[in-house]
């Protein structure tokens, strides 16, 4: 008998764009290029705003200067609260008085960019997911306030990756919640039951073999993993490894027809081919469809950023004990072993009415050492602050709800990988190499066994009219 999972999913109508991590679009098969998916649920595993009324509240000093943030994920606002009231108690001389208001994810990004474009309306402070963020960062220093002197005391403890993953023309334009590391999860107790140990799998070649032996010995009754044709995570994860970026970077041109991809999308395509992977059931592992995939234990892995440890703590409860986290594996070794992915961005405009008090407020909240711990306890991120990965008064916390979860230490696979996390760029052009990918060429190649050469030259023909 099935077990069901315990919580539907609320869906949130979003813009039919890019969605790094954080975004899917509304056909809820188009997905996440890395991150968390519209469809689903925040990053931190809670349901976005989805009210026709928005969600206001309240926090700080009422005599201190006043601003208005806006997110479109109710528990960020929560986090922020409490942050102001640390902020006010260690800043008696700059305290500040905070309106919050949680929209739903489309109003809200629709309602910051138009504003933002009108020149009058917009918030103090504004958190933007990863894949809307270059619709915010095109105005730049006329839109935005420059966060690089309220980030510099904290910058030489951050992953660098994820601070550039928000700048632009040589300045920070957002705060970032975590790293988004893409690691593999593995259902260690399923792959134990039949004689694999994940421990030794340290490249593709080897996860194949494990594959191979997991087909045979479960007689075919459990896949290896699933692969993605709503979701272009497996695909960012091969461009880390082989240092790729499909979408050139700021000035250069895209190209989807990377070695990297290719291999990837043909690895995928044979183990489809020969019966050791599935594909996922609704486009990937971050909806309903996929958290009851893995609550039937019909894969014994995938890859996914570190922030779906919320997940199994949501959805997945009884699969406590069951899986570990570890390095993904590469194609070559010594190649990079993970890629950062999803994320919110959170920024000061320039219409704020004291922009660089909000912007050390933020970066406080999103960046000094109580701030990442706040970020690690109440929303389960893995954190930006590499300081905080070697105090053992966190990472060794038993009563932790995600260290006690899983069989391996979150902290101690970041350390490994600490190194070797990629960062793939967004971009203007990523929304269009998204859509295209998610809900054409995926689909050719892994559903339809197209051949992945011409399914990518049909792609980059596409993308190639759009730049």
């Amino acid at each position: 008998m099935k077990k069901k999972v315990l919580s539907a999913l609320m869906c949130a109508t979003m813009l039919a764009t890019m969605v790094s991590g954080c975004g899917s679009s509304a056909s809820g098969k188009t997905g996440s290029s890395g991150g968390d998916d519209k469809d689903s649920v925040s990053e931190s595993g809670t349901e976005e705003s989805t009210e026709a009324e928005a969600i206001t509240t309240t926090a700080g000093d009422e005599n201190g200067t006043h601003m208005e943030m806006w997110s479109f994920v109710e528990l960020h606002n929560t986090f922020y609260a409490d942050m102001v009231e640390k902020w006010n108690a260690e800043n008696p001389d700059r305290t500040i008085y905070v309106t919050f208001t949680t929209y739903p994810y489309a109003d809200m990004h629709d309602k910051l960019l138009m504003s933002l474009q009108a020149g009058t309306g917009a918030p103090d402070i504004c958190d933007v997911e990863v894949g809307q963020f270059p619709n915010v960062v095109a105005g730049e220093d006329t839109w935005l306030y420059p966060l690089d002197d309220a980030i510099a005391p904290y910058k030489d403890t951050m992953v660098q990756s994820r601070l550039d993953t928000y700048a632009s023309g040589g300045h920070y334009y957002g705060a970032p919640f975590h790293v988004g590391a893409t690691v593999m999860y593995y259902n260690a107790a399923l792959l134990e039951q039949y004689g694999i140990d994940y421990t030794q799998i340290k490249t593709w070649d080897d996860y194949t073999a494990a594959g191979e032996k997991l087909k045979e010995a479960s007689n075919g009754e459990v896949y290896m993993t699933s692969v993605d044709t709503g979701s272009v995570d497996w695909m960012w994860l091969a461009m880390a490894e082989y240092g790729d970026d499909w979408t050139g970077g700021e000035d250069g041109t895209a190209n989807v027809q990377l070695e990297s991809v290719k291999n990837m999308m043909t690895m995928q395509q044979q183990w489809l081919d020969d019966g050791i992977a599935e594909v996922s059931p609704d486009g990937h592992v971050d909806l309903e469809a996929g958290f009851q995939n893995i609550l039937d234990h019909n894969i014994a892995s995938f890859p996914k950023a570190m922030w779906y440890m919320s997940r199994f703590l949501n959805y997945m409860p009884e699969e406590k004990g069951n899986w570990a986290l570890a390095p993904c594996p590469v194609f070559e070794e010594g190649q990079s072993c993970s890629v950062g992915i999803g994320g919110t961005g959170t920024v000061v405009t320039q219409q704020a009415s004291d922009p660089e008090l909000a912007a050390d407020f933020l970066c406080y909240a999103k960046c000094s050492t109580e701030g990442e711990k706040q970020i690690w306890e109440q929303l389960g991120f893995d954190v930006c602050n590499t300081a905080m990965w070697t105090d053992e008064t966190i990472t060794q916390d038993q009563n932790n709800q995600y260290i006690s979860f899983f069989r391996t230490n979150p902290f101690d696979v970041l350390n490994e990988i600490k190194d070797d996390i990629g960062k793939i760029s967004v971009v203007k052009i990523s929304p269009t190499i998204n859509e295209q990918m998610c809900n054409i060429t995926l689909n050719e190649v892994l559903e339809d066994g197209m051949d992945v050469d011409e399914a990518l030259q049909e792609a980059q023909d596409t993308i190639s009219l759009e730049e």
